[in-house]
């Protein structure tokens, strides 16, 4: 316990001496660069200048192409929600006509008709492509959960698309 202790001391003690040193080399070579800066000749200070300028205009152009990114990335995560709505409410309406039909509501209901409406379009291209297992009134639409899986999938499709384009593209 004690050996640790010193160690533990002796190892501190060395890393401050560590620091001391290269602060003090820090310092000295401050200074060195300091006093060769005034003496560049002419030659040196317009070449000094031309690699400043070349810098400040990559700056600017690294600046304005950063913000045009920003820029269009914030339109694109705009759109994405939009997107991202409309398929929330194709998803409300093909569950709810799934949820009608597995339950048997009643065809003449205006809300059901109104939820066949919405959602005729979007199922039409589903309907009987698989045999749906019914009961009576009750129906089991397994067209419907296949319409909605794919709708899942257009949608995850969609925003992948967005973000690939909205990514900020970086050069090396």
């Amino acid at each position: 316990m004690v050996e640790d202790e010193k160690l533990a001391i002796d190892e501190s003690r060395r890393q401050m001496q560590h620091e001391a040193v290269r602060g003090t080399v820090g310092s000295e070579v401050q200074t060195e660069i300091a006093r060769h800066a005034d003496r560049l000749d002419g030659q040196d200070q317009a070449r000094v200048a031309a690699l400043g300028e070349r810098l400040k205009d990559k700056t600017i152009t690294e600046v304005a192409t950063t913000e045009t990114e920003i820029e269009r990335a914030r339109g694109l995560a705009r759109v994405s929600q939009v997107v991202d709505y409309i398929f929330y409410l194709i998803y409300g309406i093909i569950t709810l006509e799934i949820v009608f039909d597995l339950l048997g509501a009643r065809q003449g209901n205006t809300f059901r008709e109104l939820i066949d409406a919405l959602s005729a379009p979007l199922l039409a291209p589903f309907n009987n492509l698989l045999p749906d297992p019914s009961a009576g009134r009750f129906h089991f639409r397994l067209s419907y959960l296949v319409a909605l899986v794919i709708y899942l999938m257009l949608h995850m499709a969609i925003n992948g698309l967005l973000r690939l384009m909205a990514h900020r593209k970086t050069a090396i």
